[in-house]
Formats: C-alpha cells, sequence, structure tokens
C-alpha cells in the first residue's frame, strides 16, 4: 500500500514556516535582543556561530570577518546591542530555504535619544543540534547614517 501523497510531499513544498529551523534559531535571538537578554542571545548560538553585522568591514569589524564564538560574540553584544535603548524588527517578507530563513525588511535602533534604520536582508542558519550557526545582516551604514533622526 502507498503512503498518502501528503506523506510523501518533500519539505520543500510544505515548509512549516513557524518551525523551520532558520525560523526557530532566528525567532529565539530577536526575543533575546528585544528583552535585553544577552546570555539567552549568546545561549542560542553554536560554539563556533559567527555574526556578521553588517557583512563585510564596518565600524563593529574592521577586517569584515565577523564576531566568531561566544567571547567574541559577548563582545559584540557589548558594543552593539548593549548600546542601544531599544531595537525593532520590521520584516516584510520571508524567505525559508532548508535550515536558514532571510528576511527583507528593516531594523530600527533606538539609541541616545535618536533613531535610525537599516534597511536590508538579514538571515538566520541553523545547525544540526538546532543552535544559531550564522547571522548575517546586509544592510549599508551609509545609507543607514543617513536616517538617523531625534527620536
Amino acid at each position: 500500500m502507498s503512503a498518502p501523497a501528503s506523506d510523501s510531499t518533500p519539505a520543500y513544498l510544505n515548509i512549516d514556516r513557524e518551525n523551520a529551523p532558520g525560523v526557530v534559531v532566528g525567532r529565539k535571538s530577536r526575543e533575546a535582543v528585544t528583552a535585553r537578554d544577552k546570555q539567552a542571545w549568546l545561549d542560542n548560538f553554536a560554539d563556533d556561530g559567527i555574526v556578521e553585522d553588517p557583512v563585510g568591514p564596518s565600524m563593529f569589524d574592521e577586517q569584515g570577518v565577523g564576531h566568531r564564538g561566544k567571547q567574541a560574540l559577548s563582545e559584540f553584544w557589548d558594543k552593539t546591542i548593549g548600546t542601544t535603548e531599544k531595537i525593532d524588527f520590521v520584516f516584510d517578507e520571508e524567505v525559508i530555504c532548508g535550515n536558514e530563513v532571510a528576511y527583507i525588511g528593516k531594523i530600527v535602533t533606538h539609541i541616545a535619544g535618536h533613531v535610525s534604520e537599516a534597511h536590508g536582508v538579514f538571515t538566520y542558519r541553523a545547525d544540526a543540534d538546532g543552535k544559531l550557526a550564522a547571522l548575517r545582516a546586509f544592510w549599508e551604514v551609509e545609507k543607514t547614517m543617513q536616517t538617523l533622526r531625534p527620536a
């Protein structure tokens, strides 16, 4: 007896949009940022997890190689997320592929009485253990700085 058609549908044609691995680790990351919970944010990462935010050289990463491993991620939090008053994630589109997800939209940062908007593509990749292996943020520093305004 053959299996019902729904059982043989490949996962890429029947994406579980709430529980896809990239979606789950991305949601946990954003929830920890919103809650201002550095430890929860760090615990969500794989031991060799990496953040590239933004991808390439920037004031946060002069060499453009990213922040890899728990110590580097902790330092990244302290000099970026930890200096903000609030961060809002405003995503217009979600693209799920395997264990990764890409969001298109903006991240709104509230810092020192000012607001800026980083428009771009933000990706999260889960590893086989359900940990965040890579968080990559594609946004332009100059364009983001042009959005800076009083809150």
